[in-house]
């Protein structure tokens, strides 16, 4: 499956922001509990044009956060096209093309001026809708290890991938179902 370098950065921001919710660093624990948050957030991923950033800003990126972890739980393509039209309406978008910060030709959907929600609504919102168009929503999965559920896009080749990380979850589950064939076949 062939993605655009920039669809890939924002489908790797939307995984990024979906796994911030309560519960999925620990129990209870929200990966966007303060603006210092976002702000390591939009620094990782050189989001552009954001401005200073508040309180307002983290309430409405935690808002957004909601909707796209509504998107990873949506039984169909049609429920999770839905979800997604009416994300990336809200955001207001107006597709550009850009070059900026080193970086080739690409897309920018949302509105100059837009505050960083929006961005990330506009943006992000139209990388999970290039995977529904593609036929690909089957990839946005939640991790299989029991306890986690943290969410990634499985861009396997035969998308067989069931867990966030195979060197933990993945190799968690493998050791303990080795050792607990070892203890079977102790008897």
């Amino acid at each position: 499956m062939l993605i655009p370098h920039d669809t890939r950065i924002a489908l790797d921001v939307v995984v990024d922001l979906v796994n911030t919710a309560p519960g999925r660093d620990g129990p209870g624990q929200d990966g966007l509990a303060e603006v210092s948050s976002l702000s390591t957030l939009v620094e990782k991923y050189s989001i552009s044009d954001v401005g200073d950033l508040g309180q307002k800003d983290l309430d409405a990126v935690r808002e957004v956060r909601n909707r796209f972890e509504n998107v990873f739980a949506a039984p169909d393509a049609r429920t999770a096209s839905e979800l997604i039209n009416r994300l990336v309406a809200s955001a207001g978008t107006t597709p550009r093309l850009t070059d900026h910060d080193g970086y080739d030709w690409h897309v920018h959907y949302f509105a100059p001026g837009a505050s960083v929600a929006e961005h990330l609504a506009a943006d992000c919102g139209m990388a999970l809708a290039f995977m529904i168009v593609a036929g690909e929503q089957e990839r946005l999965r939640r991790c299989e290890a029991p306890g986690c559920g943290r969410a990634f896009v499985d861009l396997s080749r035969n998308r067989s991938r069931r867990y966030c990380d195979s060197r933990t979850c993945g190799n968690r589950l493998h050791v303990a179902a080795y050792r607990a064939r070892r203890r079977e076949a102790a008897g």
